[in-house]
């Protein structure tokens, strides 16, 4: 490969427009590499964002061929080689309002960002005078979380904000909220989950990507989950997700499986089913997908699974 396509999706403000710029191939380069050798050498009006270079300032996020990275880790030959292409589409962090070029707006985020109060509200076990001591274990809860670098890729690969109003919370946001709730030194977690239950906690749609693309392999979805855990203990039982949570818990340790017949009802009740599901279920009736006759049987390994609940249930006690 001699050279490399670089197809650059520019705003100005008002107009969007694809500019291509092309540069000799270089072993080991990065993604920012090629962006700062088109700003110094071809085009001076390309605008994008960088700092640290190492992957600790998390302000050079970028899409590149449809998938968000940090661009100062991310090596060009990588790429290169996953999408087996020497052209390359750059453009700006997907789910976020767009400056300049590739330089999106991190205003709206760090607003939305103040709902799940993103500080220590500090516990009485400790003053500013004598610092809050934690064990290692304790520590051990918060070091992944505050690893996170505010690169802003989990929001743009989310799949619920792609979709999502306005309600949902961008997962580096959950992020913060999960890192003071599992703090020792924090007084009231209860104040730092509400917000993210009541913006649509439960609307999480486990794709994934969030987790697979963050340049700190921060365990989103498990810090979404255990989140959820906390509210149901609060007492947040009778929303939608928890309802569906519980009618999946219920049913496996039942039959072994998901009996999706009675699913909508255990999920949304009786009449909410019955005004928005019955066309549907016909539907599927109708085109064999289901059989409303057809009775629940427990799997063959029935004992073996009813034998795992009671092992989790035995250890989630002690």
């Amino acid at each position: 490969m001699e050279n490399i396509t670089f197809r650059i999706r520019r705003y100005d403000g008002t107009n969007t427009w694809v500019q291509e710029y092309r540069l000799p191939y270089e072993k080991g380069k990065t993604i920012l590499w090629a962006l700062t050798k088109i700003k110094d050498e071809i085009d001076p009006t390309l605008n994008f964002t960088s700092a640290c270079r190492h992957a600790i300032c998390g302000s050079c996020g970028v899409k590149v061929n449809g998938h968000a990275f940090l661009a100062c880790k991310t090596s060009l030959d990588k790429l290169l080689e996953t999408f087996d292409t020497s052209v390359l589409y750059f453009e700006p962090l997907g789910n976020y309002d767009v400056v300049r070029d590739l330089v999106v707006d991190w205003k709206p985020k760090m607003e939305k960002m103040k709902k799940v109060k993103p500080w220590l509200l500090p516990s009485r076990e400790g003053s500013k005078e004598e610092g809050f001591r934690q064990s290692k274990q304790q520590f051990a809860k918060i070091s992944s979380s505050t690893d996170c670098i505010l690169c802003g890729i989990c929001a743009s690969e989310c799949g619920q904000l792609a979709i999502n109003d306005g309600g949902y919370l961008e997962p580096f946001i959950i992020n913060k909220a999960y890192r003071f709730v599992v703090d020792s030194r924090d007084n009231a977690p209860e104040e730092h989950i509400r917000p993210v239950l009541e913006n649509e906690l439960w609307k999480c749609i486990h794709c994934m990507q969030c987790v697979s693309k963050c340049p700190k392999e921060i365990p989103l979805t498990d810090e979404i989950a255990y989140l959820r855990k906390e509210t149901m203990k609060m007492g947040e039982v009778h929303n939608q997700g928890a309802r569906h949570a519980y009618a999946f818990y219920h049913d496996v340790k039942k039959w072994g499986r998901l009996n999706e017949m009675t699913l909508p009802v255990k999920t949304d009740g009786m009449v909410t089913t019955l005004r928005k599901r019955i066309p549907f279920a016909y539907r599927m009736i109708v085109k064999g997908k289901i059989n409303p006759l057809r009775l629940p049987k427990a799997v063959k390994g029935i004992k073996g699974v009813r034998k795992i609940y009671q092992q989790v249930e035995e250890e989630s006690k002690s």
